[in-house]
């Protein structure tokens, strides 16, 4: 596959929201409901510094097909060695190991950045997803019943965590 994962940069970011935007007719990887701009995703860009809170990204022939963030959980000191992490395929990329090697290449870089705990929050609907964490020793650590109001209805949302 000639897969490169590399550190994201400010000009990867219109495929990336590309990307992200992609997800979203599909109502079971982001809960915004209508597509973002590359201008609104600048300060969310910037906030990931690779050196603490890096973006990933999944690339063949230099043509970016994957990303994965880590994003403070919550912005308070004592929270700061456990993350949130994201993770997003383009769809004809799907089910080809982008995710996986993204994931794999995320938790083998954490304890270098000093994080302890990795947070995801997934639709409860959203069982590929479910299947990739858990498989990679996320466990559920929560459940929100009814807490997103999607277009299909309300929609509930499961906490996952890993460790390291």
């Amino acid at each position: 596959m000639g897969l490169e994962i590399r550190f994201a940069e400010r000009d990867d970011l219109p495929a990336m929201v590309a990307i992200y935007n992609a997800a979203i007719p599909g109502h079971e990887a982001t809960a915004d409901l209508t597509p973002v701009t590359v201008e609104e995703r600048e300060a969310w860009f910037a906030g990931h510094e690779p050196g603490r809170r890096p973006l990933w990204l999944a690339a063949v022939g230099g043509e970016v097909i994957g990303w994965i963030s880590r994003s403070t959980f919550y912005a308070r000191r004592a929270w700061d060695p456990t993350v949130a992490v994201s993770l997003y395929v383009r769809p004809d990329r799907q089910r080809q190991g982008v995710g996986r090697a993204l994931l794999n290449h995320a938790l083998a870089a954490a304890l270098g950045l000093g994080i302890s705990s990795i947070l995801a929050v997934v639709f409860a609907h959203n069982h590929v997803s479910l299947a990739l964490l858990e498989s990679a020793g996320f466990q559920r650590w929560g459940h929100l019943p009814r807490v997103t109001h999607m277009p299909e209805g309300r929609r509930d949302v499961v906490f996952l965590g890993r460790e390291l």
